[in-house]
């Protein structure tokens, strides 16, 4: 079988269906405060939203776990998640706090390329969780986090070519993507920022209540005042460990998931003896 396809998680029908309930409820809690009226009382409660979501996510995640696990992750598709998941997390505090260097987005895309969509969002989720556990990170925005880089690596996981797509060209794909998902994802956290913290300066500060437009116009100049230059940094890295690292470490992974038999089903024959008459 060729590498491509070798991958421990295949996504069935109820793997699909969770996921995509994890995305439009993570969807919802990012976004609602944008659709709120100022006189309906939800913009009051937008710092509750944090709060919600770490509820609801270890329990959605849960969901999306066990829905994989009914269609293949077995114990050493856990064992490849604990091991990746583990080096991910030591790699976050390595650049955390410097000009938004985080080198662990790389190997969430390398890693989601070669294992698949779904367990790269189940990896992109854990990796965040261990990381914050590691670093002291934990607060309201970690279920946040889990979601966004969840996305994160789901989305390297579903990028053409897994079957026929090797050498420069993968790579160049996959530094792209790097690039944009690294975007995305500041994104996405400041839009989880913007519309909780308050006190900023007005011209730039999230009025809820406000026409849709106006809000999105302050919100790009949100983004652009505070997190350019931390998004900017990670995409440059992001690009820079593909190009130099990836064709070696997809190589690894591919080795490493087609020697591991994810797909192989174990079977247990009777043992037969032979008796002389």
């Amino acid at each position: 079988m060729a590498d491509g396809r070798v991958r421990p998680v295949r996504l069935g029908p109820r793997s699909v269906a969770a996921l995509v309930l994890v995305g439009a409820i993570g969807a919802m809690f990012f976004g609602w405060p944008l659709l709120a009226d100022a006189g309906s009382g939800l913009a009051a409660h937008a710092g509750d939203a944090p709060w919600l979501l770490a509820v609801l996510l270890p329990l959605l995640v849960a969901v999306v776990v066990a829905t994989i696990a009914d269609s293949g992750m077995d114990a050493k598709a856990v064992a490849m998640l604990g091991v990746l998941a583990a080096v991910g997390a030591a790699l976050r505090p390595l650049g955390a706090g410097t000009a938004g260097l985080e080198p662990m987005f790389f190997l969430m895309v390398l890693s989601g390329r070669v294992l698949g969509p779904g367990f790269g969002f189940v990896l992109g989720s854990v990796t965040m969780f261990a990381s914050a556990l590691l670093t002291g990170g934990v607060g309201p925005w970690m279920p946040f986090q889990m979601l966004a880089m969840g996305w994160f690596t789901l989305g390297a996981g579903l990028l053409p070519g897994a079957d026929r797509l090797r050498g420069r060209a993968e790579l160049l794909m996959l530094a792209g993507y790097g690039a944009l998902a690294a975007f995305a994802y500041g994104t996405v956290m400041n839009l989880y920022g913007w519309t909780v913290i308050t006190g900023m300066a007005t011209g730039i500060s999230f009025h809820p209540g406000d026409p849709l437009h106006e809000n999105l116009v302050r919100f790009l100049a949100y983004c652009a005042a505070t997190s350019l230059g931390w998004d900017l940094g990670r995409a440059v890295l992001t690009v820079v460990l593909t190009l130099t690292l990836g064709g070696t470490l997809l190589r690894a992974l591919r080795r490493a998931t087609r020697r591991a038999a994810f797909e192989a089903r174990v079977t247990f024959e009777e043992a037969r003896t032979d008796r002389a008459g």
